[in-house]
């Protein structure tokens, strides 16, 4: 069958533009909410909801262990579920670069309708822009999230307290990684996977066990390490994490040790840092063991009165050094 590619008409608004809704996004997130209108009309819980917006640029848009399409649901579902939000609905706007395979295009609207499913969540309104050949990158994604938040849960990046305990939800690195082999500027062959995958089903089990965990963050673009120093500084405490303690895949390990990387700074898309009670973290790793998405689930330090706003690092010798804070360009750039 040959090849059909967007083309400038598909953004015109006009008889293209509408076969592409229908048999593209149409195809693949019809639901009772779903509209053709210029907006959707939901019927809102009885408490408080959480509202989200965030856009997705990657190159290449496809990669080991997902695309473009299932980090746009992932990210924002990810968004909502770390302030204890059960994730509803969502609208996701395109552009589209001229010339983009439509197979391309069925691909990511695939692997969007699988990934909103299995978080629970439905697209409900979108929004379809082609732009020139050049002007983008194959195609960026903007998607945003409402979500109800559950009763009783607060959680902040503000909260953190001497004495939590700092968990992660699994081994770390492995998304920016995937990124960086995935664009072969390096040369380097190593079998690694994107982490990427909606949480919501991680948190609700999380705070089934701990309704009362103090800070939930997800580690994307400057990793794990950048997430800890914006809680030190935000909640005005210190923070010490034991490096043996830090989950990393042995092939993620290669490849830094090959490039000088930290894997601490480098992106995650389906890994979770966790601040709770420290009597309460040994069951909450316990059960994160039992999910499909945090099996290497790990307490990796705490929290102390200071130094406020660092993050201290024990060594593998015992020796305690400063972990280095953020750059401003974190590599690999990955949107």
């Amino acid at each position: 069958m040959e090849e059909k590619y967007i083309t400038l008409a598909h953004g015109a608004g006009g008889r293209q533009t509408n076969e592409l809704i229908e048999q593209v996004f149409k195809a693949h997130f019809a639901n009772p909410e779903f509209t053709g209108d210029d907006a959707a009309v939901l019927t809102p819980g009885p408490g408080k909801i959480a509202f989200t917006t965030d856009g997705f640029i990657v190159s290449p848009w496809e990669f080991p262990g997902g695309n473009i399409g299932k980090l746009s649901i992932c990210g924002t579902v990810n968004d909502l579920s770390c302030m204890g939000a059960r994730p509803r609905y969502l609208s996701c706007a395109f552009v589209i670069e001229e010339g983009f395979p439509v197979s391309d295009l069925e691909k990511i609207a695939s692997a969007m309708e699988k990934t909103a499913a299995e978080a629970g969540v439905r697209i409900v309104a979108g929004d379809t822009k082609v732009a020139g050949r050049g002007q983008v990158d194959n195609i960026f994604i903007t998607t945003t999230g409402i979500g109800e938040l559950l009763p009783g849960v607060r959680t902040s990046g503000t909260a953190a307290r001497p004495g939590d305990a700092v968990i992660v939800t699994g081994d770390v690195g492995r998304h920016g990684c995937t990124i960086l082999l995935a664009r072969n500027e390096f040369g380097i062959e190593a079998e690694v996977g994107s982490d990427c995958a909606p949480l919501w089903h991680t948190v609700e089990e999380m705070l089934e066990v701990a309704p009362d965990i103090h800070v939930i963050r997800d580690a994307t673009r400057g990793g794990v390490g950048t997430v800890l120093y914006e809680i030190a500084g935000q909640s005005g405490v210190g923070i010490r994490i034991d490096a043996e303690a830090v989950p990393v895949a042995e092939n993620v390990k290669g490849v830094c040790g090959m490039l000088g990387l930290e894997p601490l700074y480098l992106a995650c898309e389906g890994r979770l840092v966790v601040f709770a009670p420290r009597e309460k973290a040994a069951a909450i790793v316990a059960k994160l063991r039992t999910l499909p998405y945090s099996k290497e689930a790990a307490i990796i330090g705490e929290v102390l009165p200071d130094p406020a706003g660092k993050v201290v690092m024990t060594t593998a010798i015992g020796a305690q050094t400063m972990l280095p804070p953020p750059g401003g360009e974190l590599l690999p750039r990955i949107c």
